[in-house]
């Protein structure tokens, strides 16, 4: 499984004061919607583009394009919300699929409860968005949903993960590239992130945490 650390400074620095206790809700908003982009900029290097005819103030030329189907941004409700909607001013053509799952607090077990897809899942390259990789449930449910809808092409991108819940996805989804801004120690008894960020969705819509 691809794993790829987005250690670029700006990332690492925006990602230090999202992680901060004393940051407010309005300043870890902020923080999310900005370091989005720079996720999705890494995850879409590999993007297919195509040759067309252009003409600028000076001469005609072949420009690159993006090529096929539109991308597909998939948020995992409701913390991936934070991240996707910057994402979509940077690709502003992209398609946008929601996936409701939320984690058993008892069996930590992912269950769903929305899904909403554009057509075409499996020509388009998917990527699924959402803050926290700590068990990997909600990950491999998320994946394995995609798959069923017919998605072959698909990414993820986190802010942090956790090695337990980079294990699970490895386990059920070997091809899945995985993008990151970093990697924690582990998870504690509760099932959160070490060191982490407390709960991503909480912080981002200031409910109780």
């Amino acid at each position: 499984m691809p794993i790829k650390v987005i250690d670029h400074p700006l990332v690492q620095h925006k990602l230090s004061l999202i992680r901060r206790k004393e940051t407010s809700t309005n300043e870890f908003r902020m923080l999310v919607r900005e370091v989005g982009p720079m996720l999705l900029y890494e995850a879409t290097r590999d993007l297919p583009t195509t040759l067309r005819e252009i003409e600028t103030p000076l001469e005609r030329m072949s420009a690159p394009f993006l090529a096929g189907k539109k991308l597909c941004l998939v948020p995992i409700l409701r913390a991936g919300l934070g991240l996707v909607d910057s994402m979509v001013c940077a690709v502003p053509s992209a398609r946008v699929g929601h996936l409701g799952l939320y984690r058993d607090p008892t069996s930590l077990e992912a269950v769903h409860y929305f899904c909403k897809m554009p057509d075409d899942l499996g020509a388009r390259c998917v990527i699924v968005v959402d803050p926290m990789l700590a068990t990997g449930n909600s990950a491999v449910a998320a994946l394995n949903r995609l798959r069923e809808l017919g998605a072959h092409q698909i990414k993820l991108i986190c802010l942090l993960a956790a090695p337990e819940g980079l294990k699970q996805v490895e386990a059920a989804h070997p091809q899945v590239e995985i993008f990151t801004a970093a990697i924690d120690a582990s998870l504690n008894d509760h099932a959160y992130i070490l060191p982490g960020l407390g709960d991503a969705g909480d912080r981002l819509f200031g409910t109780k945490y």
